[in-house]
């Protein structure tokens, strides 16, 4: 798995590229700023490219303007965003763009090392990562939104669709709900029907299913 690296903060950006590496992930290439982006990922053609939402000049949307033209250019590319704060707007633009492997991260979260491992490794395999903050923030947004198929699922399926987001597995689902696995793969088999998604994976039925929940969120 080829990652690059774009954040202008040099400790913070030596820390995580140093936590990669510690993990067995090979981080080819380092940048500061959006340009750098896309020149890295031209020059190495990463699986993934980890990227600050606010780079330079402006500190606004630098860093996710500079990964949505990225990931044009070579579109099997995850893109795992951090962010200083809750800002679901730009999880929809991303979203927007089409394709797998989305995360957005608070930076908070960078300090759970496992977790932030594996969010890199399921957004480079083409899966979501997405803050839980970021997600309630979706899922209220989504609120006055009209998706028929969304609208026939249960609060329960809802809420195991919303934990699917973040990238739980089934086991983790059910030890947040407190509930059986096997309930948690019959609710999982309910939104897979209600949404119509075939048979063609699971795994890539999650993501399909998470997708279109959060493009409706947007």
């Amino acid at each position: 798995m080829r990652v690059v690296i774009v954040e202008d903060h040099a400790l913070l950006r030596a820390g995580i590229v140093s936590l990669l590496r510690e993990n067995d992930l090979d981080v080819v290439a380092e940048a500061e700023d959006g340009p750098g982006l896309l020149r890295i990922v031209g020059a190495h053609k990463p699986d993934l490219a980890v990227v600050d939402v606010r780079l330079p000049p402006t500190f606004t949307d630098e860093g996710l303007q500079a990964a949505i033209a990225a990931r044009e250019r070579q579109p099997g590319m995850g893109v795992l965003v951090l962010s200083q704060y809750v800002e679901p707007v730009y999880t929809a633009e991303l979203l927007a763009g089409g394709g797998a492997g989305v995360g957005y991260l608070l930076k908070e979260r960078v300090s759970d090392v496992r977790g932030f491992v594996d969010a890199v490794r399921r957004v480079a395999d083409g899966g979501t990562a997405l803050d839980r903050e970021v997600v309630a923030e979706l899922v209220r947004g989504r609120e006055s939104d009209s998706d028929d198929a969304l609208d026939a699922l249960t609060p329960r399926e809802r809420e195991v669709l919303g934990l699917m987001a973040e990238g739980r597995t089934n086991a983790a689902i059910a030890a947040a709900l407190v509930v059986g696995g096997g309930a948690v793969e019959k609710h999982v088999s309910n939104i897979f029907g209600k949404l119509d998604l075939p048979a063609t994976g699971d795994d890539h039925r999650r993501v399909l299913a998470v997708l279109r929940y959060l493009r409706a969120a947007g």
